[in-house]
């Protein structure tokens, strides 16, 4: 049966408008980059607002599961153990695989505001210093 078909079975409900709902988009980025979503078990996702001051540092860490961020406003300049680094700019989508080490650093003159997801074995923190 298709999906069209289910709309004329008896007794379908009609679509009812939403009402007392408010919607605040927080950021919005675009990835060049597939991205997959995928953990075994028990899963938390969390979301958090991270601010990084004028000549901040994150320190190096990493995370025991995947992230996607998507950066507010700022340059973010991230520096991965391999030494490459990777330059974020306001509009940016960023991933960051499990146990990935890396620290990030705001060079600029204004804060660096990410909206991030985390996506993480359930109990786990969002990040261990390295």
């Amino acid at each position: 049966m298709t999906l069209a078909g289910l709309a004329l079975l008896p007794g379908s409900a009609g679509a009812t408008p939403g009402r007392g709902v408010t919607s605040t988009e927080l950021a919005e980025g675009t990835s060049e980059r597939t991205v997959q979503v995928r953990n075994k078990g028990a899963t938390d996702v969390k979301m958090r607002e991270i601010t990084i001051a004028p000549g901040g540092t994150t320190g190096w860490h990493q995370h025991p599961g995947r992230l996607i961020a998507v950066v507010k406003s700022g340059t973010l300049t991230r520096t991965f153990s391999d030494c490459t680094t990777e330059v974020s700019r306001a509009g940016d989508t960023l991933v960051e695989e499990a146990d990935q080490v890396h620290t990030g650093h705001n060079h600029g003159s204004e804060p660096v505001v990410l909206y991030v997801t985390y996506v993480l074995p359930a109990g786990a923190p969002t990040s261990h210093d390295e």
